[in-house]
């Protein structure tokens, strides 16, 4: 019998009650966890029923928990407050809900809430002057979650990337390297094409304090660029691909991909047509300084301190576009070429108003899908050091921060094998998953609009609020299944009457409220829901097994009962931290 049968089993006797004593169905109730499982399994507060019934939710409690004898399903009940409180059998309430998770395995917690729905998720939007940064990593954990949980209810999920190739802060690397690369590559330098580029892009800011002729220089080349300048087109393109490949390799690291590549250099001059029909039409209007605007709601957006209507540039006088003239063209763009239902731009904080005024603009256009455009905001990622500035070369790299990651989980696996059983292959596979998963956990364990202190070393910790101690509880429930396998146990032969202590309704509960969280994550574009109740599945499993035997438990019937139970427990860990980009290991 399903936790959904025993709810509905939990209102009919209920409604039958109801109409016993009131001569009328109760209706509105919930069935829901009670904050203390001591107190019972299940609880339906009788707070709607006060004002039909003129009577106060206490009384209307404890007449209809007098009226709800025990059955085959319930097994006790009692009123508390305006709260009635359902005791199930246990046999009833684990076997079926064990089963149920076991059976789904890697689907549990799915639905099908999205379905035929086509959602595109933009993220990560890097810059080829420069290699990916942590701020990025936050993007980028954000985007794979998203993508992942929204995939896991049902829709059809399209993940994009719209890369920065184009502009002065590009020319500013070519000009730096044409200047003073001789002739060097990432290959006869040794470095990752990223990394490489961003060496010129600091470069050129060094010397540019030296010669302020460089600004002109660098004008010159965008023009040229612009121009469809041979010369500096094949410049750029050949910078750039050093940079793709750079990229690339940090993708695989971090566990990105993406469906569609946007490049700006395509997009950069789109919108214009859609601006000039939204002319015509009078979504936008012409301003004293030749401008083409867009006056933004006063209802959305209030007044300027004069009193005249908000607005936004979005073509200059000259005709040359911004980048919300561009972003226009390309939601429309994505829509037409992808069917889109809905579109998440996973985008930092400091873009809010950006997107406030796109979305507006692009309803006022007509588009009704604009209602479905979602700008997921997150928050600046700090070290101790401070806010990040890559100009100055200051920036915390994505590559050594994942190296170093790496190295501080191989320290603490080392020390968890003094007689040296590993094989240094083993150690970096293992080190590799455990360091990307620490940051990816730290990076979702809040949600995305706060800001982060990221901490390396508490990151990597396997005690605390972490991807280790996640994944080291998965490992350790493995090693226990494992060994009760070598020993020839199953959980062909439970005895599920068995189960009851409070350690197990606790784990239980969690266990049955992961899909809840995963819908929840979903409708608010928040992976933070599932990581905290991953980490809260796990504590509940570590104090379930301090305090009970699995293996030697009482008897063969219980002990296959609790390892149904902690296999039930593996696959919502697994399944948890899938959603959240995060690998699991058998052994740690």
């Amino acid at each position: 019998m399903s936790i959904e049968s025993v709810k509905k089993h939990i209102l009919e006797r209920m409604a039958a009650a109801g109409r016993k004593a009131f001569g009328q169905a109760p209706e509105g109730l919930a069935v829901v966890f009670p904050p203390d499982l001591q107190l019972g399994h299940f609880a339906v507060g009788c707070f709607p029923l006060a004002k039909p019934l003129r009577k106060s939710p206490a009384e209307i409690a404890r007449t209809l928990a007098a009226g709800i004898a025990a059955d085959d399903v319930i097994q006790a009940v009692t009123a508390a407050g305006p709260y009635i409180n359902f005791t199930v059998h246990p046999k009833i309430l684990f076997e079926d809900t064990l089963a149920e998770i076991i059976s789904a395995g890697a689907s549990y917690g799915d639905s099908r809430a999205g379905e035929s729905r086509r959602v595109m998720v933009e993220y990560l939007s890097p810059n080829t002057n420069k290699p990916l940064h942590l701020g990025h990593l936050r993007n980028a954990a954000l985007g794979i979650s998203v993508a992942r949980l929204l995939a896991a209810t049902g829709h059809r999920v399209v993940k994009s990337i719209l890369i920065n190739d184009r502009g002065v802060h590009i020319c500013k690397s070519m000009l730096a390297w044409q200047r003073f690369g001789n002739g060097a590559t990432p290959q006869s330098a040794g470095m990752k094409g990223d990394h490489f580029v961003g060496t010129w892009y600091v470069r050129y800011a060094i010397e540019s304090e030296k010669d302020a002729a460089l600004e002109a220089r660098v004008q010159e080349m965008l023009k040229n660029w612009e121009a469809g300048d041979p010369a500096t087109l094949g410049l750029w393109k050949r910078m750039n691909q050093w940079v793709y490949d750079g990229f690339a390799a940090t993708y695989r690291r971090f566990g990105m991909d993406f469906d569609v590549f946007y490049y700006e250099s395509d997009t950069y001059k789109l919108g214009k047509d859609v601006i000039a029909e939204g002319l015509r039409k009078n979504v936008f209007a012409t301003d004293e300084r030749g401008n083409t605007v867009y006056h933004l709601p006063e209802a959305q957006f209030g007044l300027e301190k004069s009193g005249a209507p908000k607005k936004v540039t979005v073509l200059r006088p000259d005709g040359t576009s911004l980048y919300i003239s561009q972003d226009i063209g390309t939601a429309i763009l994505k829509v037409t070429q992808h069917g889109l239902d809905s579109s998440v731009y996973v985008v930092g904080s400091e873009q809010e108003h950006h997107f406030k005024c796109l979305f507006s603009m692009l309803g006022a256009l007509g588009y009704a899908w604009a209602a479905n455009c979602y700008h997921l905001s997150y928050g600046m990622v700090y070290l101790p050091e401070g806010k990040m500035k890559s100009r100055e070369g200051k920036v915390v790299d994505a590559d050594d921060l994942i190296a170093g990651m790496e190295e501080l989980a191989e320290v603490e696996i080392r020390k968890r094998d003094p007689e040296r059983r590993l094989s240094e292959e083993e150690i970096k596979r293992r080190a590799a998953v455990i360091g990307t998963g620490a940051i990816k956990y730290y990076l979702l364990r809040v949600r995305p609009a706060q800001s982060i202190n990221f901490d390396p070393a508490e990151s990597i910790s396997f005690d605390g609020f972490t991807g280790p101690y996640c994944q080291y509880a998965y490992a350790r429930i493995y090693g226990i299944l494992e060994k009760a396998g070598q020993r020839g146990l199953t959980d062909a032969d439970a005895d599920f009457a068995r189960l009851g202590n409070l350690e197990e309704l606790l784990l239980l509960k969690l266990l049955i409220q992961f899909p809840e969280e995963v819908a929840s994550a979903v409708a608010e574009y928040n992976p933070s829901r599932v990581a905290a109740h991953i980490f809260n599945t796990a504590k509940a499993f570590n104090q379930f097994y301090n305090k009970h035997a699995v293996i030697q438990a009482e008897s063969p019937a219980g002990a296959a009962a609790r390892l149904a139970l902690i296999k039930a427990t593996a696959a919502v860990l697994k399944r948890g931290l899938g959603l959240l980009g995060v690998d699991v290991l058998e052994n740690m």
